[in-house]
């Protein structure tokens, strides 16, 4: 487990094994979210990043021939 300190700027700075775990790069957006006393710092990812995740799924189904 890691520790950082907030700065008097209310900067963090994310250590290191952490930054190469999760592969963060310098300059990456990030959202915060703060949940029941916990700061979640979410990567954001870049669309192309999603391309090919839904790959193979069923699409039958989805919606009636009436709505289309």
């Amino acid at each position: 487990m890691s520790t950082t300190t907030v700065s008097p700027k209310y900067q963090v700075v994310i250590p290191k094994n952490i930054r190469e775990k999760l592969h963060l790069k310098s300059g990456q957006k990030m959202t915060v979210v703060a949940k029941g006393g916990v700061i979640y710092f979410i990567p954001e990812k870049p669309i192309s990043f999603f391309r090919g995740l839904l790959k193979g799924m069923d699409r039958g189904g989805l919606r009636e021939d009436v709505e289309r």
